[in-house]
């Protein structure tokens, strides 16, 4: 399974900030009934890299795993370890990104401006995660485009109402406490993953 073609089924990715080594089955399950098939264990979430061994020994065959808040080379090793498929990072470190794709995995840096966005490609990055998008919008991205030619991924502050129109001008975007936060039930978090999935492969 790849990131890229998975990303074309359905451009969502679900950030799992919080999330309980218990609870992550039941949620892979309701997300994958949703269509979404890209799974984001951030490491400020605690016993991610447990979290992210359960994803992968449970939906590793019809969902990829990786986790978020990645900011050493060090956690990109244990992700690798834990058999994560992707690394994404809130900021543009060039040494994450080398050690990431030196590991075999999926390189995405967040950046902000043309000049991060141009530094994480000089350094391997697959994708670009512009965060915190939802302030900025999709003209921000549509400029953004005329120069860097990278696939974007729109994250933070991505709802139901406006992801279409960030659909639009990116590749993907990542939805985090409104499909998934601590204390939503998995009736909740499946109500909301068809909602967004609808809205986003309309």
């Amino acid at each position: 399974m790849e990131f890229a073609a998975l990303l074309k089924q359905c451009p969502l990715i679900a950030i799992l900030r919080g999330i309980r080594p218990e609870e992550v089955e039941g949620v892979c399950d309701v997300l994958f009934k949703a269509g979404v098939l890209l799974l984001e264990i951030p490491l400020n979430t605690q016993d991610a890299l447990k979290s992210i061994e359960i994803a992968v020994r449970h939906a590793g065959s019809r969902q990829l795993v990786g986790a978020g808040t990645v900011l050493t080379p060090e956690e990109a090793a244990a992700v690798r370890k834990a058999g994560g498929e992707f690394i994404i990072s809130p900021n543009t470190d060039p040494d994450v990104i080398r050690e990431t794709k030196r590991l075999g995995m999926l390189s995405i840096p967040g950046f902000l401006t043309p000049s991060e966005a141009f530094s994480a490609m000089r350094a391997g990055a697959d994708y670009l995660k512009l965060f915190p998008a939802g302030n900025f919008g999709p003209g921000y991205v549509k400029d953004l485009k005329a120069v860097v030619k990278h696939p974007i991924l729109a994250v933070g502050g991505i709802n139901k109402e406006n992801l279409r129109s960030y659909l639009d001008v990116c590749a993907g975007a990542g939805i985090g406490s409104a499909l998934y936060k601590p204390g939503k039930t998995v009736r909740e978090i499946g109500n909301d993953a068809e909602l967004f999935a609808r809205a986003a492969i309309r």
